[in-house]
């Protein structure tokens, strides 16, 4: 057994430490500020995608997506009774945390429920007809060739988890999703789990442009953590 093998074997173990949740194409268009056109024709990647419906909608829409995800080699079924159990928790604590979100676009925490429960029950969906296109990784890692999408998005995760995840892992993790890129990736948000900015963003900025990358932070228009309504766009010079 390889050793991707063993790690990616690894997490048929850890799907209770996972959060199994994700967003909705219509909240990733905005939170990645993306327009439909401008896909066409690109390969592109979405990772780590969790629960999210964006490549669901997006392959029915004729877009070329790939998700990426640590929990994809576990059985489809156990995956939407996380999912259901993770929404439940979610939204018992969104209840006492209120003031720390931008109910514009949600109303309440029921209608933001079904966010929440939509992008799973079509992301759930798409694995079952679509498996190809949900593929197993465990981040720095990624089992794809150099270049193989033009672009590549990655949401709540950088950045968010940096009292768990360190500089090295951040850097890493963004060298590699770099790696299988043609010509950009858009990360987001740049906060941490309390809405502030990453503490070390500006340092890595400062690596990355010393790399001859072109990055830049662009207001996108979604905000629903407080703060959390900005992208890191990293560019190769093409």
């Amino acid at each position: 057994m390889s050793r991707a093998e063993e790690r990616v074997g690894k997490t048929k173990q850890e799907l209770d430490r996972v959060v199994f949740i994700g967003r909705t194409y219509q909240e990733y268009m905005r939170m990645f500020d993306l327009q439909l056109p401008e896909l066409v024709g690109k390969k592109i990647l979405d990772c780590p995608a969790g629960a999210c419906s964006f490549t669901a909608h997006g392959s029915r829409l004729g877009l070329d997506i790939i998700a990426s995800d640590i929990t994809y080699d576990h059985k489809i079924d156990d995956l939407e009774h996380k999912g259901l159990q993770d929404i439940g928790h979610a939204m018992e604590t969104m209840e006492q945390a209120k003031g720390n979100y931008v109910w514009d676009d949600y109303g309440n925490v029921d209608g933001l429920s079904r966010h929440r429960h939509q992008a799973l029950q079509d992301c759930v969906r798409d694995m079952r007809e679509s498996p190809e296109r949900y593929v197993a990784a465990v981040l720095p890692e990624l089992p794809f060739e150099d270049e193989q999408f033009h672009l590549v998005l990655s949401a709540h995760f950088l950045f968010m988890y940096s009292d768990r995840l360190d500089y090295d892992f951040h850097k890493q993790t963004i060298k590699e999703l770099l790696r299988v890129a043609s010509e950009e990736i858009r990360i987001f948000p740049l906060t941490d789990l309390t809405g502030s900015r990453y503490d070390h963003l500006d340092r890595l900025i400062h690596e990355l442009e010393a790399e001859g990358l072109r990055v830049t932070e662009n207001k996108v228009p979604y905000e629903f953590m407080r703060n959390g309504n900005s992208l890191l766009s990293i560019r190769k010079n093409i």
